[in-house]
């Protein structure tokens, strides 16, 4: 069998844009099933959501932005530390830069070694990489709410930590006015799920119940496109949980077997590929899904430090 392309390195086109006005004031991009970003204005400032890969990325998201409002940014909210989500901080110019605590221990802990992994997994993603001028840090984070008064007749912006899932220090950000919610990669609306650094066990039951139980109408989840009305968001919720109970019945099942890991991952590819195989980086994340997934059946509660070496490793023990 010919060996797949590492990870997204093969995935070099461009992706069309579109910019979304989701309600007054509050924006949303989407890419074909690229990391997705958002913004709400405040009355005389702007919240920023996810800070894309290069402050060369970020800048030409926000010149799509200043298109619709010249507010500065007051704040730039990072759902989770990696890379594609914080390395282009530097462009917004934020008076503050919000994350969970759990988020800023990540950073501290395997920011840069993650920086060196998806720059080698997803070079598209990473437009000028010399642009960045090092790791993004949060000064303010918090551990369980946090609310931004937006000022006016605008309400409010609530920050919550809904529990372990994608990593250890997920947030979500909700407009309790407009019952809009950006989501991070918590949720995925037709996108492939990518595990490699989840707890799956919360994330599929209670993590997920967390994020349901706020009734959202509108959800920009971390990739995919924005679910509208009530049953496009409890779709993309239950697609989501769908996903990872499939990978925590076949990994389980194998796991008990006394199988192989490489086993597992063909149990799971083979079970998943049918619904999900056409959707935006299947391919790409599956061994390093499966890969953390064992960790845990085996008993290693938090994920192991993906490197670019062990990134090619997995991928060459599974993909080929």
């Amino acid at each position: 069998m010919t060996a797949k392309p590492f990870a997204s390195s093969a995935d070099l086109a461009d992706k069309q844009q579109t910019l979304e006005v989701l309600a007054d004031g509050v924006y949303a991009l989407t890419a074909e099933g690229d990391p997705n970003v958002g913004a709400v204005e405040g009355d005389d400032f702007l919240v920023c959501f996810e800070a894309m890969a290069t402050p060369v990325a970020a800048r030409a998201w926000l010149e799509r932005l200043r298109e619709h409002t010249g507010k500065p940014v007051r704040y730039l909210v990072l759902s989770h530390y990696h890379a594609v989500r914080t390395l282009g901080a530097s462009a917004f110019g934020a008076d503050v830069i919000i994350a969970h605590d759990a988020t800023r221990a990540l950073i501290a802990e395997r920011g840069k070694q993650d920086w060196d992994s998806e720059l080698a997994r997803m070079p598209r993603l990473f437009k000028d990489p010399a642009s960045i001028p090092g790791l993004t840090w949060p000064t303010v984070t918090f551990s369980d709410r946090l609310t931004i008064d937006l000022g006016g007749d605008r309400g409010e912006l609530v920050l919550a930590h809904c529990g372990r899932g994608h990593t250890e220090g997920d947030l979500v950000a909700w407009l309790p006015r407009n019952k809009i919610m950006f989501a991070g990669d918590l949720v995925e609306a037709q996108a492939a799920l990518y595990t490699g650094d989840a707890f799956h066990r919360p994330w599929a039951t209670t993590t997920l119940d967390h994020v349901a139980a706020f009734g959202a109408e509108a959800l920009v989840g971390g990739r995919g496109a924005v679910a509208r009305g009530r049953p496009a968001v409890e779709a993309a919720i239950e697609q989501t949980r769908a996903f990872l109970r499939t990978m925590l019945e076949e990994t389980g099942r194998v796991h008990a077997a006394h199988g192989t890991l490489k086993e597992a991952f063909a149990a799971v590819h083979a079970a998943l590929e049918p619904r999900y195989g056409r959707w935006p980086i299947f391919e790409h994340c599956l061994p390093f899904n499966v890969s953390r997934l064992w960790d845990e059946l085996s008993g290693t509660e938090r994920p192991v430090i993906w490197t670019a070496e062990r990134d090619r490793e997995v991928w060459t023990a599974l993909q080929s």
